[in-house]
C-alpha cells in the first residue's frame, strides 16, 4: 500500500506526551541526529471544524452553521447529547437531525461552549448543518533525533496545526511511516517549497505520542536507517553565527549534509531560535533552499546536535529559522513530567 502527501508540517500545536516509562533524565544525554523524511499520519481527539458553508434549500442557500456562530478551528465534542471522537461518531448522529434545532458543543481557545444550531433541509431531502470537518491530518516531515537507549525520538521542531485554519491540533493518536522523498517542488521568493514524499509500503516505524509546540514525540520501532553516532546536544548560549551543517533527505531515503551559516542567534525569554540561510550548493539547486517538510532537518555545530530546522522565509526559501535541541527536550521533559505520577 502506497501512501502519497505532499507538504511538510509548518504550524504549531498543542497536546499530551506520553513515553511509556522513560524518565525526563533520560533527555540529559547523547542522541543520534536523524534527518530522516517520515511520513507523518495523526488523528484528532474529536472533530475540527474546517470551514463553514452554505446549503442549498428550496428557500436558497443558508449556513446554519454559521448563523448559529461555528467558527473554524473549533473542536465539536458532542452533536445533541452524543459525544463526538470522530467523523463516523458525527456522521452517524448526524443522520438522525431534523428540522428541530440541535444543541452543538465545542471547545474553542479550550473553552467549551454550546451553540445551538437550527438543521436544514437540502435539495436532497437531508437535513445538514452546513459545515466541512476533519479528523486527522497527514504529511512530510524530519525526524531529528533519536534516543538509543529509550527509543525515543523528537521530530519536526515545531507542532501540527490545521492546514484551514490555523488552529493547534490535540492529538488521541498517530503513526510516523518510513518514507521515500520523490519529488520536490522549489521555493520561490513569495511562494515555499515543499517535498513531495511516498509513504513506502505503509510501514510503521513508530508512534506519535505527543505533540507540543517544540515538535512531535514518541518512540521509534528499531533504529532510525542511516543514523551516523550518537553526539552531544548543545545547551542554550553554545550556538554562535557562524557554519553549521543540517542533515536532511531531501531525495529517496538517503541523509545528506549540508552546509548552511547561522546568521544570527536570538535569545529570549528563555528561549533560543536561530536565523539560519542556506550556502550549500547542491542543495540550493535540488530545493532553492528550506522548503515544507524539511521541519525537523537537526542542526550540526562544533561537532554537537545544537537544534532542528522550524520554519522557512516565504520572501527569501534561501533563509529560515530554528531552534535550540534543549527547547525540544524540554518541552519532551516537561510534558512527561506532568503526566508521570511519581514526578
Amino acid at each position: 500500500m502506497r501512501k502519497t502527501w505532499k507538504q511538510g508540517l509548518l504550524s504549531t500545536a498543542l497536546a499530551l506526551l506520553v513515553l511509556g516509562t522513560v524518565q525526563a533524565t533520560a533527555f540529559a544525554r547523547e542522541l543520534v541526529p536523524v534527518g530522516r523524511a517520515v511520513g507523518i499520519d495523526v488523528t484528532i481527539d474529536g472533530v475540527m471544524v474546517a470551514g463553514v458553508s452554505e446549503v442549498e434549500t428550496a428557500d436558497g442557500r443558508i449556513s446554519p452553521a454559521g448563523q448559529a456562530g461555528v467558527l473554524p478551528g473549533d473542536f465539536i465534542v458532542k452533536l445533541g447529547a452524543e459525544p463526538v471522537h470522530c467523523l463516523k461518531d458525527f456522521s452517524d448522529i448526524a443522520q438522525t437531525l431534523t428540522e428541530e434545532p440541535v444543541a452543538l458543543t465545542v471547545v474553542r481557545q479550550e473553552k467549551q461552549t454550546q451553540l445551538t444550531v437550527c438543521p436544514v433541509l437540502n435539495a436532497e431531502g437531508k437535513y445538514q448543518l452546513g459545515l466541512w470537518l476533519r479528523d486527522g491530518i497527514k504529511g512530510i516531515g524530519t525526524v531529528t533525533y533519536y534516543d538509543p537507549e529509550t527509543g525515543a525520538y523528537g521530530a519536526l521542531g515545531h507542532g501540527i496545526n490545521d492546514v484551514d485554519s490555523g488552529s493547534l491540533l490535540p492529538l488521541s493518536a498517530g503513526e510516523i511511516y518510513d518514507a521515500s522523498i520523490v519529488g520536490v517542488v522549489k521555493g520561490q521568493p513569495g511562494t515555499p517549497g515543499e517535498l513531495t514524499g511516498v509513504f513506502e509500503g505503509g510501514k510503521v516505524c513508530g508512534q506519535v505520542a505527543g505533540n507540543t509546540v517544540y515538535g512531535i514525540f514518541g518512540q521509534y520501532d528499531g533504529v532510525p536507517d542511516g543514523c551516523g553516532d550518537a553526539l552531544s546536544c548543545g545547551e542554550m548560549g553554545e550556538a554562535q553565527p557562524g557554519k553549521a551543517t543540517i542533515l536532511s533527505t531531501v531525495d529517496g531515503t538517503s541523509v545528506q549534509e549540508f552546509d548552511i551559516q547561522i546568521d544570527r542567534v536570538f535569545r529570549e525569554n528563555g528561549e533560543e531560535r536561530f536565523l539560519l540561510s542556506v550556502t550549500d550548493e547542491a542543495l540550493l539547486e535540488a530545493t532553492g533552499g528550506i522548503v515544507q517538510g524539511m521541519s525537523g532537518s537537526p542542526i550540526l555545530q562544533n561537532g554537537k546536535l545544537i537544534g532542528a530546522v522550524t520554519h522557512v522565509l516565504t520572501n527569501d526559501p534561501t533563509k529560515g529559522y530554528g531552534l535550540c535541541i534543549q527547547s525540544m527536550l524540554a518541552a519532551a521533559t516537561d510534558t512527561l513530567d506532568a503526566l508521570d505520577p511519581a514526578a
